[in-house]
């Protein structure tokens, strides 16, 4: 049986395979492809979650259930909702589903050295990670899951969560036809992050494309993608690699994990830590580098989840988890300071009276 109709590694996804693997599995298998360091995984096709409906008799009962749905009633979205995400949750993966997803768990166990390894299982929708539209954050990421059993249930969630109120609700409202979007699942070891958050490759307030924004916390990156911290937040000059801002933060909470009983916990930040730098300025710097790698890669502006390593050597690695295309400013168009002149004579006077610096 070929084994790659229901998984793959992500060193076998690319760009071209969002139909396959969804947009977050394919950007996975892109940065690799840059030399980007990513934490090893693997995609769970969409295939294998089109054959589980198949399974269990969802795909025709799941689309009758959304015709004629109008995202405007809120409580008739929130029911079909409810009833699709039951069926999927109480849905019975085959025995040749199973297999192959404990399989190749199972070699990416092997892989890291580390039995039943602790991974992330993050939906990765096919309309996700979109230049032209905003599906991030629509569905469900679990942390720290561990072992075959909890990784099947986590997987089914996640197909499920293709079918939350606000994922209906924003097909709906921007002409996605549901059956056309589909969902695959990134396995995705985890990283038992020192300080993690978010980048991007342009000024996120006001467009500006010769700046790298990075927002940093202690711990997992889910406290600053959620919005529950006001986190650290560095910007940095793309030309002169220069730290040319940083609005150090009072972070209350942060996300970790109980060595002992590998629950993920939401806990206060020490007062001695709160108000301290998250990030050290070479690793900044080096943040940046891998902004500018990524950004000249996929040709645009990028929005970047990443998190450093604090079980390795100086707590430092960094690795790339997420990678996808600026949303706002990148669909804009960006205006020159100065309009073109006919001569450089033009130009350089025109610079002058912008007040613009002429070297």
């Amino acid at each position: 049986m070929d084994i790659s109709k229901y998984v793959l590694a992500f060193e076998d996804c690319d760009l071209t395979m969002v139909g396959r693997v969804g947009g977050k599995c394919a950007s996975l298998g892109e940065l690799l492809k840059a030399q980007i360091l990513v934490p090893p995984g693997f995609a769970i096709t969409t295939e294998a979650y089109r054959q589980f409906l198949e399974d269990n008799s969802l795909l025709d009962k799941v689309n009758d259930r959304l015709i004629g749905l109008d995202d405007s009633r809120i409580v008739e979205v929130e029911r079909a909702s409810e009833d699709i995400r039951t069926w999927i949750d109480s849905g019975v993966l085959s025995e040749n589903l199973e297999d192959v997803i404990a399989e190749q768990y199972r070699r990416l166990s092997r892989r890291a050295r580390i039995p039943a390894l602790p991974v992330a299982v993050r939906s990765s929708a096919t309309a996700e990670d979109l230049p032209g539209a905003s599906f991030a954050g629509q569905q469900e990421t679990y942390l720290w899951v561990r072992g075959v059993d909890d990784l099947l249930e986590k997987t089914k969630k996640c197909w499920s969560s293709l079918f939350t109120p606000r994922a209906i609700s924003y097909r709906i409202k921007m002409g996605f036809d549901h059956p056309k979007v589909l969902i695959s699942v990134a396995v995705q070891k985890m990283v038992r992050s020192f300080t993690a958050g978010v980048m991007f490759t342009l000024n996120p307030a006001t467009g500006d494309r010769a700046t790298v924004v990075i927002d940093s916390n202690w711990g997992y990156g889910e406290s600053v993608v959620s919005g529950e911290v006001t986190p650290d937040q560095f910007h940095v000059n793309k030309i002169t690699m220069e730290v040319t801002k940083k609005t150090i933060s009072d972070k209350q909470i942060y996300y970790t994990t109980n060595p002992e009983t590998d629950e993920v916990l939401k806990l206060e930040v020490d007062p001695e830590r709160r108000r301290s730098q998250s990030l050290l300025d070479k690793e900044i710097l080096e943040l940046a580098r891998l902004a500018k790698i990524i950004e000249k890669h996929y040709g645009k502006p990028m929005d970047i989840e990443w998190a450093t390593e604090k079980t390795l050597p100086f707590k430092g690695e960094i690795f790339i988890v997420q990678s996808r295309p600026e949303t706002i400013w990148s669909q804009k168009e960006v205006k020159p300071v100065i309009e073109p002149k006919a001569s450089a004579i033009e130009q350089i006077v025109a610079g002058l009276i912008k007040g613009r610096k002429v070297k």
